[in-house]
């Protein structure tokens, strides 16, 4: 995203998701909710969401997330799932995701040895 508010922008769609019954996000909902992250609604946002401008991008990473879950799990893995370098990382590891110190050592034992997470591969 342009602006540099990804993370901002996600925590509120996280915050605000449409029931599942419902058909989703819609253009105007995108925009109502980009609204209350300071400085992301621009005409070139505005646009960026009419246009469909990130189609492809959001088309191949609900492809990923639904191949993240294999046969067992046809239609996704569910939330949270992580996947590093095609990895797909253990429930059990999801609190030390949002401490910095404790990812970054997450990501050297991974790059360190890949083989240790070979049984996580997607």
């Amino acid at each position: 995203m342009e602006e540099g508010k990804f993370v901002e922008y996600h925590e509120v769609l996280y915050a605000n998701q449409p029931e599942e019954s419902v058909d989703g996000y819609t253009d105007a909902l995108l925009l109502e909710l980009a609204g209350r992250v300071e400085g992301l609604r621009t005409p070139q946002f505005d646009t960026a969401v009419r246009s469909l401008k990130y189609r492809d991008f959001v088309t191949a990473a609900q492809a990923a997330y639904e191949e993240a879950g294999g046969a067992e799990e046809p239609e996704g893995p569910g939330t949270p799932t992580v996947a590093i370098n095609d990895h797909r990382i253990p429930l059990d590891y999801n609190a030390v995701l949002l401490e910095g110190d404790a990812f970054a050592e997450l990501l050297r034992q991974i790059y360190d040895r890949p083989e240790m997470w070979d049984a996580t591969r997607m």
